[in-house]
């Protein structure tokens, strides 16, 4: 289940880069795929648990969560636009050591030198990736804007962690994406209008994959697979998202990685091993969607 559910994340990478460029206007596919993916995630969860009922004390972390959700998916679908699905798979590399950063920042770790060392190399490893902006199909402001998403996606995690602890996985999640979607449909009101849905098979194909495999089935694999070995062992598949994505966009998209970018994903990688091999035991952020 866990290696499912990475490879699925893995690929919507290089789908997703796919149907942005055969037609679909970014904010238009975020919002209509994320619509659909939560639609059927809310009949999942009511089925399973016949209420969607939050403590009111219990709201105001549920809205931080859809906001850093909310964010990242802005970042995914424009980071996505504008450079290489390759280039976007490398940086999500950074999302420990910002996980990291997030849960020193609120005391939640005390955190020693061997995390500091693997943090300094996921960076120098993102610089590298950054200063290699410029290539055919990216862009340096796709970069900076994708480099937001390990960030969001480290902030939404760590906010959502304590819910976890007090309702199922999944009526928090479903509650959450269903929160964040909201602001996304209002931003997206104009693109939609624009948005044309004359599509060849292929790309509904994709669409398809897109809402049912990573957002509706990765949420089922991936909280059954930490019931049932831990968080800990569920992260370590969760680090090799990234490089799996790189091998997706590079077979299917025909991506390729200059000198720059195969040092950074080198650092990137190193860092990750590094702070993995620190944290025996991680925080219960890495509980993620």
């Amino acid at each position: 289940m866990l290696l499912g559910t990475v490879l699925l994340w893995a690929l919507n990478i290089t789908v997703s880069k796919y149907l942005l460029q055969h037609g679909w206007i970014p904010l238009a596919y975020g919002t209509i795929r994320y619509g659909a993916a939560i639609a059927l995630f809310l009949l999942f969860t009511y089925r399973r648990e016949r209420s969607f009922r939050i403590a009111r004390r219990d709201l105001p972390l549920v809205g931080v969560a859809a906001l850093f959700l909310f964010l990242n998916q802005l970042a995914f679908v424009f980071g996505l636009h504008l450079a290489h699905a390759s280039t976007v798979a490398l940086l999500l590399g950074a999302t420990p050591a910002c996980m990291g950063l997030i849960a020193l920042a609120l005391g939640l770790e005390d955190l020693s030198w061997p995390f500091w060392v693997g943090v300094a190399l996921t960076f120098a490893g993102v610089a590298l990736i950054a200063l290699s902006g410029g290539h055919a199909g990216s862009s340096v402001t796709g970069i900076l804007i994708a480099l937001t998403m390990p960030v969001t996606w480290a902030a939404y995690t760590t906010a959502i962690a304590p819910l976890m602890r007090r309702y199922s996985p999944y009526r928090i999640s479903s509650i959450v994406l269903a929160i964040g979607w909201v602001p996304l449909a209002l931003v997206s009101v104009p693109d939609l209008g624009r948005q044309h849905f004359e599509f060849g098979w292929k790309v509904w194909l994709g669409f398809a994959y897109a809402v049912v495999g990573p957002l509706f089935l990765t949420n089922i694999l991936w909280f059954t697979a930490i019931d049932r070995v831990g968080p800990s062992r569920a992260a370590l598949f969760a680090n090799l998202q990234p490089f799996l994505a790189v091998f997706f966009a590079v077979l299917l998209l025909g991506d390729t990685l200059q000198g720059l970018e195969l040092a950074g994903g080198a650092l990137v990688f190193a860092g990750i091993a590094l702070e993995r091999l620190y944290r025996r035991a991680p925080v219960e952020v890495d509980t993620a969607l």
